[in-house]
C-alpha cells in the first residue's frame, strides 16, 4: 500500500500488459486521494508508467472496497474499457457477505439511486428521483446468520452493492454507513473482472484475509 511518508508500492498486479495493468486494490486504500489527503492508488502511478499521458483509472471502487481494479496505461484502451462499461460490454461480478439473506437462490433489484448530502456528510439513498440502478444476485453459500452473494452490477452507480442490499434487509456484513460496523471490515470483493480489451481479458481477486471467516462460514473453500 502506498505510504505518504515513504516511496509508495504497488498493490499486487492481477494482470499486466503494455495497454492494461488490473490491481488488487487492498481494502481501506482509495482510488484517489479525498479532501483530506492521505495515500491512494493514484500516488502509485508513477511506477506504473513514465509516460505524461497517463496512466488513467478506467473505473472506481469505494476505498473499503477490495479486488480488481482496472488502469489504462494509454488513451485508446482508456477510451475502449469506458465504452465497454457504458455499453455493458464488460463485466464486473462481486462477492459480498451479507447479514440474513434472500429467500430465493437468485434474484434481481431495479432500484433507483441518488445522492443525499446532509450535515453528516453525503450518501446514496434509494430514490424516485434517482438514477435507473439494477443488481442481480446469486447466492453461493449460507451460515445460520449470513449469506454468501455473487453480484452482477448491471449498472455502476456509487455504492450500488452496498445500498441495494442494505434496501433489501441484508446489508454487506461490515458497511458502517448502510448497515453495522465489523472488526473486519466491509464484507465486499470486488471478485472478477472481464474486458473486451488485449484481445479479451479475464481477471479474478482472491478474497482478503479478514473475509475467510465469514465465507468459510457460509462454505467457501
Amino acid at each position: 500500500m502506498c505510504q505518504p511518508d515513504r516511496p509508495p508500492a504497488l498493490p499486487p498486479i492481477l494482470y499486466q500488459s503494455s495497454h492494461v495493468v488490473i490491481l488488487d486494490k487492498p481494502a481501506g486504500l482509495p482510488v484517489h486521494t479525498g479532501p483530506g489527503g492521505g495515500p491512494s492508488v493514484e500516488d502509485c502511478f508513477p511506477l506504473l508508467s513514465r509516460r505524461k499521458d497517463g496512466p488513467w483509472l478506467a473505473h472506481r471502487l469505494d476505498a473499503d472496497t477490495s479486488g480488481c481494479l482496472a488502469i489504462a496505461l494509454r488513451k485508446q484502451p482508456l477510451l475502449a474499457m469506458q465504452q465497454a462499461f457504458a455499453s455493458k460490454t464488460a463485466r464486473k461480478t462481486y462477492w459480498a457477505v451479507v447479514e440474513g439473506g434472500p429467500q430465493t437462490p437468485t434474484g434481481r433489484i431495479d432500484l433507483p439511486l441518488l445522492k443525499t448530502s446532509t450535515r453528516a456528510g453525503w450518501s446514496m439513498q434509494v430514490a424516485d428521483a434517482g438514477a435507473p440502478s439494477a443488481t442481480t444476485w446469486r447466492v453461493l453459500g449460507r451460515s445460520a446468520t449470513t449469506s454468501w452473494l455473487e453480484l452482477e452490477l448491471e449498472t455502476g452507480r456509487t455504492h450500488q452493492a452496498r445500498v441495494h442490499c442494505a434496501a433489501m434487509g441484508w446489508p454487506i456484513v461490515g458497511d458502517a454507513l448502510y448497515g453495522h460496523p465489523h472488526p473486519a471490515g466491509l464484507h465486499l470483493l470486488a471478485r472478477s473482472l472481464s474486458l473486451p480489451v488485449d484481445a479479451g481479458l479475464s481477471v479474478t481477486a482472491p478474497p482478503r484475509l479478514t473475509m475467510h471467516p465469514a465465507l468459510h462460514a457460509c462454505g467457501w473453500t
